[in-house]
């Protein structure tokens, strides 16, 4: 029996990956990760002019592939679509690997929830998720070849309080996930959610200072606070998440469709 290397570095050469919300954390991880097999990259977020140059440059010169940085707040549709037709010019075979990572957080009690921080959270983590999908599908069906995965979080399986519109649009995009998935499925194109707990970025790490700072405790009793959710205590890594991603890029996730891919320290199952 032969044993082929699904992962080998250039596995992905010649496929256009979209990914929102791609110019730091999470977002940024998975770009790099799909760049270091091959992927051409369109990058996607806030940031200063400089910032983001410097960035598509990094993606260019470390992975040796084409990388373009396409703005917009796709919170609204108009940008949304606006986000596709330019990705489309710079890469006219269109978008093979959609990551739908966009997304922020907002903690309320649901008396105090603004209405209009909710509609902006579900138009930002479930309408566009569902618009890009939409927008990319002829293309990667007319390819018989395309993998749509759309970060969800493991609070797209639990729920914690004063989070309702982050749980809602998370437990959402769980739904849409399976939905696109059974209906596409045949046609070469998957679609999966990938599901962390708390992941070791920029935005985890001044949460901890923050706790500590508030509590008179020292930054590793503030992680250890957040972690405790964690069975393993451990945070999820970056590129433990980027290489989930390509996983399922591979052709080991060709059967893989419609499911959840949790990364949690075991805190869903707990």
């Amino acid at each position: 029996m032969k044993i082929s290397k699904i992962l080998s570095s250039g596995f992905l050469s010649g496929r256009v990956a979209l990914v929102t919300g791609s110019t730091g954390g999470i977002g940024e991880g998975i770009a790099r990760c799909l760049a270091s097999r091959g992927a051409n990259v369109v990058i996607n977020g806030f940031g200063d002019e400089q910032s983001i140059n410097k960035l598509v440059e990094s993606f260019k010169s470390d992975y040796n592939v084409e990388a373009e940085f396409i703005g917009g707040d796709l919170s609204k549709a108009e940008d949304v679509t606006a986000l596709h037709k330019e990705a489309v010019k710079s890469f006219p075979s269109g978008i093979d690997i959609l990551v739908n990572n966009a997304g922020f957080q907002h903690v309320s009690s649901i008396e105090k929830f603004p209405m209009d921080v909710w509609n902006k959270m579900m138009a930002l983590m479930l309408s566009t998720p569902f618009q890009l999908s939409q927008l990319c599908m002829d293309s990667m069906k007319e390819k018989g070849w395309g993998r749509i995965i759309n970060v969800s979080s493991c609070h797209g399986h639990i729920a914690s309080p004063n989070k309702t519109g982050y749980i809602s649009a998370k437990h959402g995009v769980v739904g849409l996930t399976k939905a696109v998935a059974v209906e596409v499925a045949g046609s070469g194109v998957t679609c999966n959610a990938l599901c962390p707990g708390y992941v070791e970025t920029p935005l985890f790490i001044k949460q901890a200072e923050d706790r500590a700072k508030a509590q008179g405790i020292t930054y590793d009793e503030g992680r250890a606070q957040i972690l405790q959710v964690h069975p393993s205590k451990e945070a999820v890594q970056l590129n433990d998440l980027g290489e989930a991603v390509v996983f399922m890029c591979s052709s080991a996730g060709n059967q893989m469709t419609g499911q959840s891919l949790i990364l949690d320290g075991g805190w869903v199952a707990n």
